[in-house]
């Protein structure tokens, strides 16, 4: 494996470990080398009920001196939205912020009931 991984909330799912090799296999295809690039996961707030854990993790990526962070609740997730990005690297990037957990929230509040 070449991306680097960290993780101060207990390492990464099975299936993340098991669908990164594609993730590298699309970075070589875009001609990115997986060995520059760390992923980072931390725990993105305290947890809501104590001893649950958290809810949400921060997954910053870092690439030469370029980095982003990005909030979801798992692992896949933010594959999914990490390999979509590899994918959409020929392309200019949409200018999007990523969503934090207090936008999250608000946002689930505006929505009608």
């Amino acid at each position: 494996m070449s991306i680097i991984l960290q993780s101060t909330v207990g390492g990464f799912s099975a299936e993340f470990m098991r669908k990164l090799r594609l993730i590298e296999q699309a970075m070589r295809e875009h001609r990115l080398d997986p060995s520059q690039l760390v992923i980072s996961k931390d725990r993105a707030s305290t947890a809501a009920i104590p001893g649950a854990g958290a809810f949400f993790h921060d997954y910053s990526v870092f690439f030469g001196d370029d980095h982003f962070t990005v909030t979801e609740p798992n692992d896949m997730l933010f594959l999914d939205y990490f390999y979509k990005r590899v994918l959409a690297s020929d392309e200019m990037p949409a200018l999007r912020r990523p969503v934090g957990l207090f936008r999250r929230l608000i946002g689930w509040m505006a929505l009608p009931a």
